[in-house]
């Protein structure tokens, strides 16, 4: 059996109460008889729905970006290591 199925304006008065008056989760949770753990999922969700979507050019852009870093520091790496090569075989006598 499926719990009770609150209304989104149910959930969002419960969330004011804490955020914009300062009340405590587990008082309201009493008095509106609700778990805590509902509380603390309404408001992550409330948050959620505030934060401004990443779009996929973003997402693309990102992962874009950490290829290029990776490749960057491979080639990095690959230039030190021949760095060494060209200082050890410089003193190396003929």
């Amino acid at each position: 059996m499926k719990g009770i199925r609150y209304t989104d304006e149910f959930k969002s008065k419960a969330i004011k109460q804490i955020t914009e008056r300062g009340h405590n989760v587990a008082d309201v949770a009493q008095r509106l008889g609700v778990s805590t753990k509902s509380l603390y999922k309404w408001r992550r969700e409330i948050e959620l729905q505030k934060r401004p979507a990443v779009s996929a050019d973003a997402v693309a852009l990102k992962q874009e970006i950490a290829r290029l870093n990776a490749a960057l520091k491979r080639a990095t790496e690959e230039r030190d290591i021949l760095k060494k090569a060209a200082v050890y075989f410089a003193s190396q006598p003929e």
